[in-house]
């Protein structure tokens, strides 16, 4: 990291400038943000994270219900994923008309995507649903959330750490962009006397 070779600047050296010693406190102080920001805004991201998605699993698991449905008939077409994360969805094999009861009582009729090979009529396979028996998505489980939760926080903690060099490297542009007008402007003054006698050419 360049924030680490900045760092050389602190020895001591009768050539070292001013700028050298301010691009050397501008690496200590990135490494510091890197080492103890970044893991911290990390951290309480995932956090964050984490509380929120569990309230999720929480609220799914509640207003998610897996009731059994039963294959009317096959339907052609193929099947459309509409969900990735579920191994249901995943694996779906087939597009069924289907028949199954709502967990508030009510009969459900409707089209359907199942995991068997070759579905007939009359093959039970389970569905989830909502409360009224609309189809619905797996709900969310606690092991994932968590997962998604620490990838959060470990993207938080990298974005922290790439704008915090980011930050030093503009400041280190500036720096040395001031640096190379400073030595434009000195190559100026000498330029109308350089290689003239008596100017110690």
């Amino acid at each position: 990291m360049r924030a680490i070779s900045g760092l050389w600047r602190w020895r001591r050296n009768p050539l070292r400038r001013a700028t050298d010693l301010a691009e050397a406190w501008v690496a200590l102080v990135t490494l510091v943000l890197i080492a103890a920001a970044a893991p911290a805004i990390g951290a309480l991201a995932g956090a964050a994270a984490e509380g929120s998605l569990q309230r999720a699993v929480r609220e799914q698991q509640h207003s998610r219900h897996l009731v059994t449905a039963v294959v009317v008939r096959r339907l052609g077409g193929a099947p459309v994923d509409n969900d990735p994360d579920t191994s249901t969805a995943r694996d779906a094999h087939s597009r069924v008309l289907a028949d199954w009861t709502a967990p508030d009582g009510t009969r459900r009729h409707g089209a359907t995507l199942v995991d068997l090979k070759s579905p007939h009529h009359g093959d039970h396979f389970g569905l989830w649903t909502d409360a009224h028996g609309r189809i619905s998505t797996r709900p969310l489980d606690s092991p994932t959330a968590t997962t998604h939760a620490v990838l959060a926080g470990i993207g938080a903690a990298l974005l922290t750490a790439g704008l915090v060099d980011g930050g030093r490297r503009l400041i280190v542009w500036r720096m040395v962009r001031r640096r190379y007008a400073r030595w434009d402007q000195a190559w100026d003054r000498a330029g109308p006397d350089w290689g003239k006698a008596g100017t110690g050419s």
